[in-house]
């Protein structure tokens, strides 16, 4: 089952192919029987070759930005006719109008199924409440610090943290005027 990033990262694709004015958008679930290749084609077909180089960037460009991803590879950028990105989880293709109907990718993979963007979403929503089923928050494991009334509640790993790190910086105190006198005497300061 794919993790909810790569939802996201489709969702953001798909949304990149729409503000790019790109046509006849499909998504397609592939069976993971016959496709240990991917999860997902993304298709979607460009009027120009310019347009289909302009989908490409904003897809690129947004997945970078925003999810700090990029494609393990692009191919056919140059001709851009028919316009490959490999996310690894999800595969973008881009066509001219002429090359999508030429080699019919929908029709190649009759077992897969076409889901839109709401489909999508409705699947990421499930697979978030799922992942929080399985790990609820930890809102009861709050203490206070020190035992202190009105003190605010502090997660047990941060009050733990704090009093390790407490006695530490008591020492570089104290080592501090120790090194500072044995500078000016000309002397190198031992190390403990």
């Amino acid at each position: 089952m794919p993790s909810t990033e790569s939802y996201k990262l489709l969702l953001a694709a798909a949304a990149a192919c729409e503000d790019k004015k790109a046509e006849d958008i499909r998504i397609l679930a592939l069976d993971p029987a016959e496709s240990g290749l991917t999860d997902y084609f993304l298709i979607c077909n460009g009027t120009n070759e310019r347009q289909n180089v302009a989908i490409v960037d904003e897809i690129e460009l947004r997945l970078k930005r925003d999810f700090n991803t990029y494609p393990n590879s692009v191919e056919g950028r140059r001709q851009a006719e028919w316009i490959l990105m490999d996310y690894v989880d999800f595969i973008v293709h881009v066509f001219s109008p002429e090359k999508r109907a030429f080699y019919g990718l929908e029709r190649l993979r009759k077992t897969a199924t076409t889901i839109g963007v709401a489909e999508l979403n409705a699947e990421l929503k499930a697979a978030v409440a799922a992942n929080r089923a399985k790990h609820p928050a930890k809102a009861g494991k709050r203490k206070a610090v020190a035992g202190k009334p009105g003190s605010k509640a502090v997660p047990a790993r941060k009050a733990a943290a704090a009093k390790k790190a407490a006695p530490a910086k008591k020492a570089k105190k104290a080592a501090a005027p120790k090194k500072a006198a044995a500078r000016s005497a000309g002397k190198p300061a031992k190390r403990k």
